[in-house]
């Protein structure tokens, strides 16, 4: 692929994450204007907004596995580990901003199921090295880091990744309450 050609893709798929994240509606007409493109450019790759979005996923998916990978989560000490994650993925989704949840296609959910599985496979590691607690309900930690790293990513944007990265670890392993709320608690 021409680097030109390359860049056009890339506007296109990082504009139509943005958009259709806002707005599942919104045209491919409107995601070719906001990209920079003609719509034939957009239309020549991807017959249709459907098309368009599952593209979008499976970018989002490959960016999502290189955190993964570069996180070193069956390695690294888990405090790295956690924070390399959650440095990544906040970058990841503030990049490509659409829930994959949302995916239909189903190559996209046994992926992201694949992802879920390492991420719990990982909080149960920390759980065995004593990082995080144990007795928690399954999937505890799990939903939890999950949900960490959206608020950062999505409701603190003037946090850079590193920043957001270093609350949800603090957060997760430390939770927000002071010593004597603690002591106080029922």
């Amino acid at each position: 692929m021409r680097a030109d050609a390359a860049r056009n893709l890339d506007a296109v798929l990082q504009t139509g994450a943005r958009l259709l994240a806002r707005d599942p509606g919104t045209s491919i007409a409107a995601i070719a204007t906001a990209a920079g493109v003609d719509r034939r450019t957009v239309y020549r790759r991807f017959d249709s907004r459907e098309a368009l979005m599952a593209a979008v996923y499976v970018a989002k998916l490959d960016a999502c596995e290189e955190v993964f990978a570069q996180a070193r989560l069956t390695e690294a000490p888990v405090p790295v580990a956690l924070h390399r994650y959650a440095e990544g993925t906040i970058a990841v989704s503030r990049r490509w901003p659409v829930d994959l949840r949302q995916a239909a296609d189903g190559t996209a959910a046994a992926r992201l199921r694949q992802l879920l599985d390492r991420l719990e496979a990982f909080m149960a590691r920390a759980a065995r090295e004593g990082v995080v607690r144990t007795g928690l309900p399954d999937g505890w930690a799990r939903a939890l880091l999950v949900q960490l790293t959206n608020v950062a990513s999505h409701e603190m944007p003037e946090l850079t990744p590193g920043q957001g990265a270093d609350l949800v670890t603090r957060t997760l392993l430390r939770g927000i309450g002071t010593a004597s709320a603690v002591t106080a608690a029922p």
